[in-house]
């Protein structure tokens, strides 16, 4: 039996796409899982790319979650018992997220929260910035640049669409550096002008 700890907090893994913080997420829930720590991982109903249960890196590392529709459902599927939680793909989940994870922090639960800090746009994608303010911790992660190698911050779209969610992997996604990313190609790609990415 371990003593459950009346402190909670929030982790909070942010970054573009390809920056491990799936991975991350998962290596840190599963090492919890192994010192018998009760976990519970759970994910948007929304994300099908990979598998329904599991959270799934794109280098193939996975971990069992539960997929929930929104803030309020996870909330009320978090067991007693659960000390840390695990949330992939944030930036999917309604704002209410921010105030669900600062109640289970006070409830003494421990949060692991990844996601996308900015859209394809390069704006702010909420609800992680958010939780990144009432964090305890933060991680920053990076990608290396499709382009050039270098130290990629930003997530490019390099397909047409309208919608701010659009799932997808590098088929529909690249990781840019500040010099690579090129916002106007987004906007390009949403209005249906064909632009080359190659500049």
């Amino acid at each position: 039996m371990h003593r459950r700890s009346e402190q909670g907090w929030i982790e909070v893994i942010a970054g573009p796409m390809f920056s491990g913080k799936s991975e991350e997420l998962i290596r840190r829930v599963t090492r919890y899982g192994i010192a018998r720590i009760p976990v519970q991982t759970f994910k948007p109903q929304i994300d099908t790319r990979y598998a329904t249960g599991e959270v799934v890196s794109h280098s193939n590392l996975s971990v069992e979650a539960t997929p929930v529709v929104d803030s309020r459902e996870l909330l009320h599927a978090v067991e007693d018992r659960t000390i840390v939680i695990g949330i992939d793909e944030g930036q999917f989940f309604d704002e209410g997220l921010v105030e669900v994870a600062i109640d289970l922090a006070a409830a003494g639960k421990q949060l692991i929260i990844a996601g996308l800090d900015l859209d394809y746009l390069g704006r702010p994608f909420e609800p992680i910035p958010s939780l990144m303010l009432r964090a305890e911790y933060v991680t920053k992660a990076l990608a290396v640049c499709h382009r050039c190698g270098g130290p990629g911050l930003f997530t490019q779209r390099v397909v047409q669409s309208d919608e701010l969610v659009v799932l997808g992997a590098q088929d529909a996604y690249e990781a840019r550096c500040r010099r690579c990313y090129n916002p106007d190609e987004a906007r390009q790609q949403e209005l249906g002008f064909s632009r080359s990415v190659d500049q």
